[in-house]
This record gives structure tokens, C-alpha cells and sequence, in this order.
């Protein structure tokens, strides 16, 4: 059962990524599906959503929520599962948390040798 949902969970985020491209325009923004997590029953799927640019992040996230319904009408076109999974939305922030971590290994000094 967990290949199966681990196919699951990348053929979701594979066609979820592609219709988000091609539904949604966002200026001045990268936006990524970094993840996508499908419950064993089938009826839920968290999508990780990743912002990188000029825009706003709430806004981002504002206007895929606003698309929920045309995404979710999409996916179930394109992907044939028992049931539908209902689209849960989440802001990820680790590609921040990741560059933070690098910026603060980058200003430890390292020892000088006597």
C-alpha cells in the first residue's frame, strides 16, 4: 500500500503542477508544488506550494485558493483514482529556511589553526 501511495503522490503533483501552470498566470512570481501528500482514503491531498519573487505570498496563495475548485475539476479529468482528492493548500517555506541555513554556515568563522 505505500508504493501505491507514493505513486499516487507524485502522479497528483505531476498533473496538479501542470494545471497550475496553465490555469494560473502570476506576475512577477516562481511558484512551485514542492509536495504533495494524498491520505490513504483518497479524499485528501496537501499541496506544498513554494513562492519565490516580487509577489506577494498571501496573494499567491489567495488566488490558487480562489482557482480550488477549477484545479481540483481538472485533476479529476486527468487523473483517474476512486475519488477525487479534495485540494488543501499550504505555504511551504523551506527553499527560505534552506537559503537561511546556508547564509548563517556561510558567516561561521572557521578556527584558525595554531
Amino acid at each position: 500500500m505505500k508504493h501505491r501511495l507514493l505513486r499516487v503522490n507524485e502522479l497528483v503533483k505531476r498533473d496538479l503542477s501542470s494545471i497550475i501552470t496553465r490555469e494560473i498566470s502570476f506576475d512577477g512570481a516562481l511558484v512551485t508544488l514542492n509536495q504533495v501528500d494524498v491520505t490513504p482514503d483518497l479524499k485528501h491531498a496537501h499541496a506544498y506550494v513554494s513562492v519565490l519573487g516580487k509577489e506577494d505570498r498571501a496573494s499567491v496563495m489567495e488566488k490558487i485558493e480562489e482557482h480550488r475548485v477549477i484545479l481540483q475539476t481538472a485533476l479529476a479529468k486527468a487523473v483517474t483514482l476512486k475519488y477525487t482528492p479534495q485540494l488543501v493548500f499550504h505555504l511551504d517555506d523551506s527553499i527560505e529556511r534552506g537559503a537561511r541555513v546556508f547564509e548563517i554556515l556561510q558567516e561561521i568563522e572557521t578556527p584558525e589553526k595554531e
